[in-house]
């Protein structure tokens, strides 16, 4: 239905104005006179361009759903019907593609759909987890505990993620300062010198021969550079979404020295807390351990929590697949363990959840404390070079004179 722009006045004379889906212009009249409004102007609301084009639509981010949660879960608890929640949030929605978003699941459930049928059409912005614990909470009659414990889970999941962003964005941000610091004395600096070099007539020292055979590839073949530098980053990407491609790269990453433990620390947090969340929400184990599997984010961990479920299905503990994995820790285990047997497994779960949230903060201090003086080392180290291998010839030029 189209949108129209309307602006009216309130029966205590208090100005008002707002946007109205309506078949036409006398159905936003008639619906403003439902609420007591005296409508001034109304016009069509003009076609956005962008909303066309998919590429330029404003993305969803992840704090918005978390936010959106938390108020649904308050106006529910506050006894507002769905629909009329859903209808605040629209309205009051910011991001245009989130509003639409809300807007079209509250005219699914006027049609009579389930709340979770119709956020399970928007995969990208409501998740298995969320569906799948949507849907207990209205089973249940519950939703706004699920939902609060929902937007708890996502505001907690949220803030690990940036943690471990966080820990990367650090060397990533110095490599790339690196090359183009690189990039810009091969391209503007070393030429200069070489044909100060040039003048001189005797045989370069090695280093800066290096460096001027590096500054003429780079002149020359730059675009070519760059092109096979986009084409190994597209053909990683293609790589990394194959099963087999994600496997292999997943376990060379948990295998590194230092970032391979924050990652298995991160998945320790993740797998509890989601799993911890799910139990408590009254979703069965074997749908719990296939949905964490899925959000686990590395393949290595996501194959063995299937594997467990397999075993679940067939009479086994969790605590033993689990201890078979070599994933996770022997103590994780043993407490996962003890929740089995004192029924007590979504407590104990949540438990490990805040242990490892609180390792992975250490993990995180002790990585930037790590690579600090490394990557400052690495880059004064590779710029130093290149500007002592510059000055090489000119400082055998002065030893000579002054021999």
């Amino acid at each position: 239905m189209p949108v129209y722009l309307w602006e009216g006045t309130s029966k205590t004379g208090e100005k008002k104005k707002g946007e109205m889906e309506a078949a036409d212009e006398s159905g936003v009249r008639m619906q403003l006179r439902r609420q007591r409004i005296k409508p001034e102007h109304i016009k069509k609301k003009p076609k956005d361009l962008l909303e066309a084009i998919p590429f330029l639509r404003q993305g969803i981010k992840e704090r918005e759903v978390v936010v959106f949660t938390r108020q649904f879960a308050t106006m529910i608890n506050a006894g507002l019907p769905i629909i009329q929640c859903l209808d605040l949030l629209g309205e009051g929605e910011k991001n245009r593609t989130f509003a639409k978003t809300i807007k079209a699941i509250k005219e699914d459930i006027e049609g009579g759909t389930a709340l979770s049928d119709a956020l399970k059409k928007y995969p990208r912005v409501f998740d298995d987890l969320f569906v799948n614990l949507a849907t207990a909470g209205e089973a249940g009659g519950i939703l706004d505990v699920i939902l609060e414990r929902l937007a708890t889970y996502m505001e907690k999941a949220l803030a690990l993620k940036r943690k471990v962003k966080g820990a990367m964005t650090y060397p990533i941000t110095i490599l790339v300062v690196a090359a183009a610091v690189v990039i810009l004395l091969l391209y503007k600096v070393v030429p200069v010198f070489e044909e100060l070099f040039t003048g001189m007539g005797s045989a370069l020292p090695g280093p800066t021969q290096f460096l001027v055979d590096a500054s003429r590839f780079v002149q020359h073949n730059i675009l070519y550079a760059l092109g096979i530098i986009v084409l190994l980053v597209f053909a990683f990407r293609r790589y990394y979404t194959t099963d087999r491609g994600r496997l292999l790269i997943d376990r060379i990453l948990l295998k590194l020295p230092v970032f391979g433990i924050l990652l298995k620390k991160v998945a320790v947090a993740k797998f509890s807390r989601t799993l911890s969340t799910m139990m408590s929400s009254g979703v069965p184990i074997l749908d719990g351990l296939e949905i964490v599997s899925k959000t686990a984010g590395n393949k290595v961990v996501e194959n063995a929590l299937m594997k467990t479920r397999k075993s679940i299905s067939e009479g086994r503990t969790i605590a033993e697949p689990l201890s078979e994995a070599g994933i996770f820790p022997s103590m994780v285990v043993s407490m996962i363990a003890v929740g089995e047997n004192t029924g007590a497994l979504d407590a104990m779960l949540a438990k490990i959840a805040d242990f490892y949230d609180s390792e992975v903060d250490v993990a995180v201090s002790a990585l930037t404390s790590l690579l600090e003086p490394i990557m400052m080392v690495f880059l004064g180290g590779i710029v130093g070079g290149m500007i002592v291998a510059l000055y090489l010839p000119i400082f055998s030029m002065a030893g000579a004179v002054s021999g």
